[in-house]
Parts: C-alpha cells; sequence; structure tokens
C-alpha cells in the first residue's frame, strides 16, 4: 500500500515538473528581473495573461545576450504562437528572432527594439522623443555653465542609443555640453562605483543625468559618500519611475524622474499576443505615453 502512495506521489511530481515545463501560448524573454522595472513590466504581464486565460512563460535573460538567445529556443520549443522580447542586446538578439519569424511565430518588441528587424509589434516609450522632452525640462532647472556628467545604460541597447540621443539635442539647443559620460550598464551597485570615480576626476560636476532609475539611485549614494548634499549640491535625474525613484523625488534627491508605466508594457504586450493568438488586426506600433514625475 505505501509503495503504491510513493509510486503514485513520484507520478503526480513528475507530470506536475512536466506540466510546469511544458507548452506555452506566449513566450516573454526578459532581459533581466534584477531591475524593478522590468519586474513591473512581468507582473503587468502575467496578471493580464491570467485575466485572458494566457499560457504565459516568462523567462529571464539575466542580462547575459547568450542566454536571452538559449531562452528563446527553450520557449520555442515549448510550442509558443507568440514571442514577446525585451531585448539584452538590440542586435545581438537580432539572428535569433529572424530565426524564430521564419518558423511562424509572431514577434512583439517591448521597450526595445530590434536591430534590423521589422518585428510584428513594438509597444513601449519612443525614448527619443521622451529624452529630448525630459533633456528641454532639465535645461530649465540647471545654471548656465553647468558641469554635466551623464550615466549611460547598456550601450548597445535601443533605449539607452535613443535616450542618450533625446537629451544630447535638448542640450545641444541650449549650449550646454557634456562633461564626462560613462556607462554603468542600468545596474544600481556599478552606478555608485562610476559615480564615486566621476566625482574623484571631476569635482566641479554639478548635474548628473542618468538613463534610468538605478543608476540615478546609486549616483546618489555616491554624492552622499562625498559630502554633498543631492538634489542641491549637484543635481540628479532618473528615468522609469520606479518607487524608489520616486520616494527619491519626492525627498528632494532626485529633481525629476521620468514614468514610462512598465506595468502597461506587460499588459499591453500580453493583450496584443492573444490578439494574434485570436487571429485580430493588431498594430504595428503600440506607444505607450510618459510624464516627467517631480516633487
Amino acid at each position: 500500500m505505501r509503495k503504491a502512495v510513493l509510486a503514485a506521489f513520484i507520478m503526480f511530481a513528475v507530470c506536475g515538473m512536466v506540466f510546469a515545463g511544458g507548452k506555452a501560448d506566449v513566450g516573454f524573454t526578459i532581459s533581466t528581473l534584477n531591475n524593478p522595472f522590468f519586474v513591473s513590466m512581468k507582473d503587468g504581464a502575467e496578471a493580464k495573461a491570467k485575466a485572458l486565460g494566457v499560457n504565459l512563460a516568462v523567462t529571464d535573460a539575466g542580462n547575459d545576450p547568450a542566454k536571452q538567445v538559449k531562452d528563446i529556443e527553450d520557449l520555442v520549443n515549448k510550442g509558443i504562437k507568440v514571442l514577446i522580447v525585451n531585448p539584452v542586446d538590440s542586435a545581438a538578439v537580432a539572428p535569433a528572432i529572424k530565426e524564430v519569424m521564419n518558423k511562424g511565430v509572431k514577434i512583439i518588441a517591448v521597450d526595445r527594439s530590434v536591430d534590423g528587424v521589422t518585428v510584428d509589434t513594438y509597444i513601449g516609450t519612443n525614448n527619443l522623443l521622451a529624452a529630448n522632452k525630459a533633456g528641454k525640462y532639465f535645461v530649465q532647472l540647471v545654471k548656465p555653465g553647468a558641469v554635466i556628467a551623464v550615466l549611460e545604460g547598456v550601450p548597445s541597447t535601443s533605449s539607452n542609443i535613443d535616450r542618450v540621443g533625446g537629451y544630447k539635442q535638448a542640450l545641444d539647443e541650449a549650449g550646454l555640453t557634456i562633461a564626462i559620460m560613462q556607462t554603468a550598464n542600468y545596474n544600481r551597485a556599478e552606478a555608485l562605483t562610476v559615480t564615486e570615480n566621476i566625482l574623484q576626476s571631476n569635482p566641479n560636476i554639478t548635474a548628473i543625468i542618468a538613463m534610468n532609475d538605478e543608476m540615478a539611485l546609486g549616483a546618489i549614494e555616491a554624492v552622499r559618500a562625498k559630502g554633498k548634499t543631492p538634489g542641491k549640491d549637484i543635481l540628479i535625474t532618473g528615468f522609469d519611475a520606479g518607487d524608489d525613484a520616486v520616494a527619491a523625488v519626492k525627498a528632494g534627491e532626485m529633481i525629476y524622474t521620468v514614468e514610462q508605466k512598465p506595468v502597461l508594457m506587460g499588459e499591453t504586450a500580453v493583450d496584443t499576443a492573444k490578439k494574434y493568438i485570436d487571429g485580430a488586426s493588431v498594430q504595428a506600433v503600440i506607444p505607450v505615453d510618459v510624464e516627467i514625475v517631480v516633487k
């Protein structure tokens, strides 16, 4: 009897594991879940999938392009009809995306585009216009002759390229120049170290423009460690409007952040995937508006 119960339990466990790793309608490969912005995106996608009855499989690439390619292969093996991709590297993921498209799988890119590939639908912010809007607001807050540092995200991502480009346009129009620009790969801890080095070699920095909130928050820590007051001695900007960043804005340590609505992006991506599965007509580009969040 005990053997029969044990055998039944083992069979149940095995079946459960097979089911958990089995078929999926929609795959979602996310660049990293070590960032609140993308966690919010995942949460929005999963909630919408549950509401619509969509079998969604989500993978975390951990900011590793090679792992993302492997994740995509695994998702295709699950029999997905639609792949939602948030690229780690917009260029590196392109060959894998082309291969998946050739298999008849619909592709939805979220927040970041895929270089050289016309995906079925792109959902996200126009980062160039959003950064230009933020940059025009920024130039109204700084004094003439401001010494500006820029913290770049992952250099090869479309979001970083467009955000840097949008800010540069606004700064150029105002006659402001960037004193130093370094990458911190959208990472808070890395931004702390990079900012410490920047302030060591450029003690006259008066403003830091960060291409996302996590880097801005790391910069705030570095400015504090230098004995200066963030938001007063050195102005710091963010981008994404995560909870920590909004709190920093309210505290006056970050002068603003840009809200992109990642939950809405995730929800819209799954809703769009369901439309593709149902054979409905879908837009090629679905824009998500931004807001500048101030104190």
